[in-house]
């Protein structure tokens, strides 16, 4: 993990000398912020209303807090209210040949990123990619979209939005409090007042307890908690699929890899899981992986990795590499709590 992550999240000792220096930025990335919310709330600047409903999902921090599986997740809860959902996505670390860019089936990570190759290629939606997310959003109206869904892009005000959702990491939550770069966070922890949902990442334990939400009274009326769950691990060159209980029968001992906003959520996983990790490596998020990454991983034992990981490891990988795809999972009334929302948006447009 970097210094600067360690001083956010972890209190490095580093953080007496190193925040002091940043508060100055910090000051001036806060004053920045605020006029700029200032000036879309009084005209200034012009928000965009596009034609169909439009869910965000975002969060108030840098780094992966577990967006991309929700956004999974409300892909399928659209679908099951007969919706024809488009994603929107940054495509953070792609290089397309023109935006807004429609991913498609010949489409690089180095196109598209990562994120958008994934959600593409798990749920065969649209996903349409840009900095110019109003012309991204129009581009999957086109498409036949009635329902766009946007992964990060909270502060992206110039997008309208009929939904808000915040994700929080579980573990990480909010660092050390203070906005970049004195700390991680994008917007004040206010902000998730006006939000309609703060989703809690928790991270299951092997006893099957989570972790509780941090002032849960103030947002209690918007609260909802969701894990990531696994069944299976597939393999990235055969594509065979191996029920997660049956490989960890054969193959207990692993090594494990992550490009991830926290790499040690995945060790964690697979610990809670039961294997045991003979070597373990970290990357930084959207690390654009190459072979010499794995040069010092033996044979003897399979390699393990996420899915986000594996879209970006396919043209070079091994037969005993596996990646393990991970499912949201939330309780039925939180599930009912998006559902309805989702309605009373639909009804209120139509």
């Amino acid at each position: 993990m970097r210094l600067i992550e360690k001083i956010w999240f972890q209190g490095h000792q580093a953080k007496w000398f190193v925040i002091p220096l940043l508060i100055p930025l910090t000051v001036l990335f806060w004053l920045l912020s605020l006029l700029r919310r200032l000036f879309y709330s009084c005209g200034v600047f012009q928000s965009f209303t596009v034609t169909k409903p439009v869910i965000v999902v975002g969060n108030i921090g840098v780094g992966g807090n577990g967006k991309t599986p929700l956004v999974l997740f409300l892909v399928e809860q659209c679908r099951q209210q007969g919706l024809t959902p488009g994603v929107i996505s940054r495509g953070y670390g792609g290089k397309a040949p023109n935006y807004p860019y429609l991913v498609n089936e010949r489409s690089t990570t180095k196109e598209a990123g990562d994120e958008p190759i994934l959600i593409y290629q798990r749920c065969q939606v649209p996903v349409c990619l840009g900095s110019d997310r109003v012309a991204s959003a129009k581009k999957l109206i086109d498409q036949g979209c009635d329902i766009i869904i946007t992964d990060d892009g909270l502060q992206h005000y110039r997008l309208a939005r009929d939904i808000e959702i915040i994700v929080v990491d579980g573990k990480r939550r909010f660092g050390n409090g203070f906005l970049l770069p004195a700390g991680p966070l994008r917007e004040g922890k206010w902000r998730l007042n006006k939000a309609d949902f703060v989703v809690l990442n928790a991270i299951k334990e092997k006893a099957g307890n989570t972790q509780a939400f941090v002032d849960d009274e103030q947002y209690n009326d918007k609260q909802l908690s969701m894990t990531l769950f696994a069944k299976v691990v597939c393999n990235l060159v055969s594509g065979e699929q191996v029920a997660l209980s049956q490989f960890i029968k054969v193959n207990k001992k692993v090594n494990a890899i992550a490009g991830i906003g926290d790499p040690q959520r995945f060790f964690t996983t697979l610990e809670n899981n039961n294997f045991v990790l003979e070597n373990q490596v970290g990357f930084v998020d959207h690390h654009e992986f190459e072979r010499d990454d794995f040069a010092a991983f033996t044979i003897e034992h399979p390699l393990l990795m996420t899915e986000k990981d594996a879209v970006k490891c396919q043209s070079f990988a091994e037969s005993n590499w596996w990646y393990l795809p991970v499912d949201a999972e939330f309780s039925k009334t939180d599930t009912k709590a998006f559902t309805d929302k989702i309605n009373q948006v639909i009804n209120s447009n139509s």
